[in-house]
């Protein structure tokens, strides 16, 4: 047997190490360990909550498989089982002891950080009845105790060594809360005014009504506007629509002859698509709510906007 050998046997630590060193070692680990049928469940085919369960046990001192082990993902957070959290505690230089001790009714857990006085946090049924976790299904109604203990334990340790633990919450702590989604709901852009978008559909089938009652001097394009838009929005192109049917047939732009052929209007809109362009921003920039029936000159000032020469 070789020195080096010998060297590691008498060592009694292992000379291979899955531990990465940069950040595409990580990625590989990630993927590798992703595939594996011998590792909790959380992270089967899941090579990003590896990578940030490898990250989040290198700052907590913890080698990758422990890391793996010991971090839990619940309710989308990354936590940490209570037996690795008294393990990382009574493993740091700053701990002295860490005593838990438990009677019929409650648990007390003592733990002191070198240099400060003893401190003493106590988990009861009746704290655990007013938390409605008394009875609960699941641990609580199986193992009592244990995970009354585990409440003690999370409380002392938690607020003794935030430094040793990172922050980071306990996992037996953490399933016994309630799962909220935080998500902003998505605002929808009419919403600002507190009134629902005009539909489209009922403003073209709507539009030839309004026109006729301007044409008849009933009423004007403006009240016309102001009528619709008390009880839903209007959008920029459908207000410049209402005044459109409002011109005499003389003062509106481009005569029927003049209007742009479908052939034309197609390659607008193909244009639009190739370049992921929305045909309501093409409506909004020449001043229409379709690119349906426009003249020649709109679709030429609709041609001079896609290719960017407006």
């Amino acid at each position: 047997m070789s020195e080096e050998s010998l060297a590691v046997v008498q060592s009694g630590k292992p000379s291979f190490s899955l531990a990465p060193r940069d950040l595409d070692q990580a990625l590989k680990f990630a993927d590798i360990m992703a595939k594996s049928s011998i590792i909790p469940k959380d992270f089967a085919g899941n090579p990003g909550n590896i990578l940030v369960a490898v990250q989040w046990g290198m700052e907590l001192g913890l080698q990758p498989m422990q890391a793996m082990q010991n971090i839990a993902v619940i309710n989308g957070r990354p936590s940490l089982w209570g037996d690795a959290v008294i393990g990382l505690v009574r493993s740091s230089p700053l701990c002295e002891y860490v005593i838990e001790e438990q009677t019929e009714n409650q648990s007390i857990c003592r733990v002191k950080r070198r240099g400060e006085q003893e401190q003493v946090r106590i988990f009861t049924d009746d704290d655990a009845k007013k938390a409605g976790l008394l009875g609960k299904q699941g641990p609580w109604t199986q193992y009592p105790k244990r995970m009354r203990q585990m409440r003690a334990r999370s409380w002392a340790l938690r607020d003794v060594f935030p430094d040793v633990l990172r922050g980071m919450p306990i996992a037996e702590e953490v399933m016994d809360m309630p799962e909220k989604d935080i998500t902003p709901p998505r605002q929808q852009p009419a919403a600002i005014e507190g009134k629902p978008a005009y539909p489209q559909e009922a403003f073209d089938t709507n539009l030839p009504k309004w026109s006729a009652l301007i044409k008849s001097g009933k009423k004007t394009a403006d009240e016309i506007i102001v009528t619709v838009a008390s009880k839903a929005t209007l959008t920029d192109a459908q207000k410049a629509a209402i005044h459109e049917a409002a011109k005499k047939p003389e003062e509106k732009t481009g005569a029927p002859a003049d209007k742009a052929s479908p052939a034309l209007i197609e390659k607008l809109k193909d244009m639009a698509a190739d370049i992921s362009v929305p045909l309501s921003e093409v409506c909004d920039h020449i001043g229409v709510s379709s690119l349906d029936g426009i003249t020649v000159e709109q679709a030429e000032k609709a041609l001079k906007f896609l290719n960017g020469d407006n």
